[in-house]
């Protein structure tokens, strides 16, 4: 094999190969006689087929995959050999007047990982802010599962609908005078006073009664979850038909019985329980963006451009469609294009130089995700879906790819576990909300 560098300027290299004919006809041969071997054609005994007719057959076909195992082989050795690692698929150029018999003769050029330094994770500070929860906390949260166990009773007397009331109604929502798509509901619970699925939709029918009829009026949010009626006036026929009362259970050990518990401690023993774990997980997001950032700022090195244009061709690609839907960032709802693309490309550049930095840390240190942690991802996921969990296995099994997505997240966390290991640690009481406050993790 005759190799013959073509480029080398900056992360970018090429190169120019020469493979002897005699190398892909001899492994050519070689695979056409273990096929021959193991095929059963009528009018030849089993595996002893002449080589003359599975080349006839196969011999195209088979010729093609030696090429491309040839090619493959062939950059990878010419990269190994050289101390390279590839950062994309390189682009491959097959010699315009290649046939079968000539020498193969191709050229490649690939983009490169730079080298750079891991830093001393020994030398690493990193503050882990913590929070307990308050028994203000604790009762708010019990009070909320109160709330969404309250129950209906009916309103006998017909009176118009207050604050707090129930009203149960009929409507049919209009733009333009046309009834839009999923705009028309019977007996439909609306609270009095509640936030309501739509801004002004409970204010307007405040004081209606059991039997009255009323046209209101309402403007989408421009957020509002369905493009095509986002921002958008509507008009709504609302038919009243009865009252309720929310009647919203005491808290007290016989409401903890009815939710399983065998007391009102114990339930909120739980709730502390859970509380501490949603608090934890917090802290543990808050430490891992304390890592990212140390990395992002100790770590510098040139970025291989195909990556970075790739990733930042992705990120762009979800602001635009954002903008289309109107779910753009209220932020960046008031900046140009100029300026958005220059903020994004900044987040892009993040995020390929820590993507490069964590896989080099667990390159280093043997880090890996097992086939359970897969396993065991696919399964956490698969339950998210309730009653469809084998579609959800079935659907990873089937690709590969949707796997992988799996598998990074995996390995960026245990990247950042090793290195909490290494690094000191100082613990820093706080309240719930100067935690939720503090920026997540974000590559």
């Amino acid at each position: 094999m005759q190799v013959t560098e073509t480029l080398s300027e900056s992360l970018k290299r090429g190169f120019k190969i020469v493979i002897e004919q005699t190398q892909i006809a001899d492994k050519k041969k070689h695979r056409l006689i273990e096929m021959g071997k193991q095929m059963n054609i009528p009018g030849f005994r089993p595996g002893k087929v002449p080589l003359p007719v599975v080349k006839q057959r196969y011999g195209k076909s088979v010729h093609n995959e030696i090429v491309n195992d040839a090619i493959s082989q062939a950059i990878n050795s010419t990269l190994d050999e050289r101390g390279l690692r590839a950062a994309s698929q390189p682009n491959i150029a097959l010699s315009e007047n290649y046939k079968e018999g000539d020498d193969l003769e191709f050229s490649f050029e690939v983009e490169l990982i730079p080298d750079f330094e891991v830093p001393d994770f020994k030398g690493f500070t990193l503050t882990r802010y913590k929070a307990k929860p308050t028994d203000e906390a604790i009762q708010k949260s019990i009070e909320t599962i109160a709330e969404r166990q309250k129950e209906f009773k009916d309103i006998e007397e017909v009176r118009p609908a207050t604050d707090g009331d129930v009203l149960v109604v009929d409507f049919v929502g209009k733009v333009d005078g046309v009834a839009f798509e999923d705009g028309t509901a019977e007996n439909v619970n609306v609270e009095i006073g509640g936030a309501g699925f739509i801004p002004g939709f409970a204010e307007q029918i405040e004081g209606m009664s059991p039997g009255e009829k009323k046209q209101i009026t309402v403007t989408f949010p421009e957020n509002y979850q369905a493009p095509n009626l986002a921002g958008k006036q509507a008009t709504f026929d609302i038919h009243a038909k009865s009252l309720k009362q929310a009647i919203i259970p005491e808290v007290n050990d016989a409401f903890a019985t009815k939710l399983g518990m065998e007391s009102l401690d114990k339930l909120k023993q739980l709730v502390e329980k859970q509380i501490n774990a949603e608090y934890e997980q917090l802290t543990q997001m808050r430490l891992k963006r304390e890592i990212l950032d140390l990395l992002s700022e100790k770590v510098n090195f040139e970025l291989p451009k195909g990556l970075l244009e790739n990733e930042f061709a992705q990120i762009w690609k979800r602001i635009e469609n954002d903008r289309k839907s109107n779910q753009l960032d209220e932020d960046d709802k008031a900046k140009d294009e100029e300026t958005l693309k220059a903020e994004y490309r900044k987040i892009a550049e993040r995020r390929v130089r820590l993507g490069l930095v964590l896989v080099e840390i667990g390159k280093q240190n043997s880090i890996s995700v097992t086939e359970e942690e897969l396993s065991q991802a696919m399964r956490s996921e698969a339950m998210r879906y309730p009653g469809k969990e084998k579609e959800v296995i079935e659907f990873f099994q089937k690709n590969p790819q949707a796997v992988e997505s799996l598998k990074g997240p995996i390995y960026e966390n245990k990247v950042i576990s090793y290195i909490l290991e290494l690094a000191h640690i100082n613990d820093k009481e706080v309240t719930f909300e100067e935690l939720s406050e503090m920026p997540e993790a974000t590559l």
